[in-house]
């Protein structure tokens, strides 16, 4: 059975284009009561369908000017659950994922310039207990910034 239906994904693809749309106007749209739309939401949101809110900030406006992916290689893939709290400890870290392939872990980061990459690399992730090795890939631009697709039939 799905977690959700048409109206709901109409009302996802309506407020993935645009977060701050007042509900009235997601009801107008889908031809529904604004209380309709609320509970829909919350609903969602229960599933687990939606998850979090608020807005994104450009890193480069706070001077993160250099984004970077980081494959990590650990001695052990076990040592996983271990790694990952001491790199919540790096504020720069804002994405980690478990991985197949070359790299145990993949990393996401922001640094100030490449000094302070540096310095995040070989004052903290290298020095990690279970760290084996790290590649480092700079991202030179940033294209494509989306939620997957929602479809809705109607």
């Amino acid at each position: 059975m799905e977690k959700i239906d048409n109206l709901d994904r109409k009302i996802l693809e309506i407020v993935m284009s645009n977060a701050r749309i007042p509900s009235k106007d997601v009801a107008v749209e889908c031809g529904v009561s604004r209380a309709a739309i609320h509970q829909r939401i919350q609903r969602m949101i229960d599933l687990g369908v939606i998850t979090g809110s608020g807005y994104h900030v450009n890193p480069k406006a706070l001077g993160f000017r250099t984004c970077t992916y980081i494959g990590v290689n650990l001695e052990s893939g076990s040592m996983y659950r271990k790694v990952v709290p001491e790199l919540e400890k790096i504020p720069e870290v804002v994405e980690c994922h478990f991985t197949t392939g070359p790299y145990t872990m993949l990393i996401k980061l922001y640094a100030r310039d490449n000094e302070h990459l540096m310095e995040l690399l070989n004052g903290k992730i290298q020095t990690i207990p279970g760290v084996k090795g790290t590649e480092t890939l700079i991202s030179l631009d940033h294209s494509i910034v989306r939620e997957m697709p929602v479809h809705y039939k109607l």
